[in-house]
C-alpha cells in the first residue's frame, strides 16, 4: 500500500479532485486544513514578515489530502492531480508525493 499526501492551496477545486478520486477507485481519504511555512512565519514572527516574497503561495490556507491507496492506483491518482491542478511546477501550487506504507489496519481495500 501507499500513503498518497497531496498538499494543495485552497479549497477551489478540493471537491472535483474527491470526486475524481471516488470515480478512480479511491473511496477514501482525509482533508485537513493547513498553513504553509511562509504564512506561519510572516504572521507569528513579524521580524519576518518582509521575507514573505521568498515563499510563494505564502498566502491563504492549504488543504492536505491523506489516502491510503493500492500501488495499482497511483498513476491515476498522480494523472488526475495533474488534470485537475496542473502538474504543480509553479512555486506554490501545491506538492504531491507518495510514501510506502507497511502495515495498515483499518483499511478496506478497494474493489473493482
Amino acid at each position: 500500500m501507499r500513503l498518497l499526501v497531496v498538499i494543495i492551496k485552497g479549497r477551489a477545486k478540493l471537491e472535483e479532485l474527491l470526486t475524481g478520486f471516488l470515480e478512480i477507485g479511491i473511496t477514501g481519504a482525509t482533508v485537513v486544513d493547513g498553513q504553509g511555512m511562509g504564512q506561519v512565519i510572516s504572521q507569528d514572527v513579524p521580524i519576518f514578515a518582509g521575507l514573505k516574497t521568498l515563499f510563494p503561495g505564502a498566502e491563504g490556507a492549504s488543504q492536505i489530502v491523506l489516502s491510503v491507496v493500492a500501488p495499482d492506483k497511483v498513476a491515476d491518482a498522480f494523472a488526475l492531480i495533474s488534470e485537475v491542478y496542473g502538474d504543480l511546477a509553479e512555486p506554490g501550487t501545491g506538492i504531491a508525493f507518495t510514501l510506502p506504507v507497511d502495515e495498515v489496519r483499518g483499511f478496506k481495500p478497494d474493489l473493482d
